[in-house]
């Protein structure tokens, strides 16, 4: 967006919300708990992907040979490759900021509170940008597990199933951060980060 923060005001927009980046979290937590379309493809998404996991875990339960344990290592496999693909998550972030206009991107890890973050600083993003940013990495990887997924071995699909889940609870932020946008629908909504004092501006202004 073609707009310097110190110029919101003069096209009328006024001040929505000032977060910090220490606070994050429960600002997550209320915007999850509105009922918007990406609180609610959020939860759907986690759900389909439990059902997924149940489903292969159960399969073959009353076989010989079954393995509870096996599995589970499997599974917990995947968690740890999530947590190893963070840095390709936040690192198609800045990308994606990058292509909508930003010049400086930069990264930012919190971790007494496990927080990571991509960050554009001083850019002014709407909502369009916005979704861009927010919904890419999730497009992305898990687009990339789920052709894993039917191309790998059985053996390994709960090791894609472990990954999908985590890496979608991980996405929690970028829903949540889509679903204040929702919320305030009846606003035009911009957003930008000050990253030298920590903190993330929310501006609107009327539609009308």
């Amino acid at each position: 967006m073609q707009l310097n923060p110190e110029d919101l005001p003069k096209h009328r927009y006024v001040l929505l919300d000032r977060l910090g980046h220490h606070d994050l979290a429960p600002f997550i937590r209320t915007y999850l708990k509105k009922r918007t379309i990406y609180s609610v493809l959020y939860y759907l998404c986690n759900l389909m992907i439990v059902g997924l996991t149940a489903y292969l875990f159960l399969q073959g339960y009353h076989a010989s040979g079954y393995d509870a344990g096996n599995r589970f290592t499997f599974f917990a496999n995947g968690i740890a490759i999530a947590f190893a693909l963070v840095p390709l998550h936040e690192y198609i972030h800045a990308l994606a900021y990058k292509s909508q206009g930003a010049t400086r991107t930069s990264y930012k890890v919190i971790w007494i509170r496990l927080y990571f973050m991509a960050l554009a600083d001083k850019f002014v993003a709407n909502k369009k940008e916005f979704q861009v940013v927010a919904l890419a990495p999730f497009a992305v990887i898990t687009s990339l597990l789920v052709v894993l997924f039917f191309l790998l071995p059985a053996t390994y699909q709960l090791t894609v199933a472990g990954c999908l889940l985590a890496h979608t609870a991980m996405c929690s932020g970028d829903f949540g951060l889509l679903s204040y946008f929702q919320f305030h629908k009846r606003m035009e909504v911009v957003t930008y980060d000050d990253v030298e004092n920590n903190l993330s501006y929310f501006y609107g202004r009327d539609l009308n």
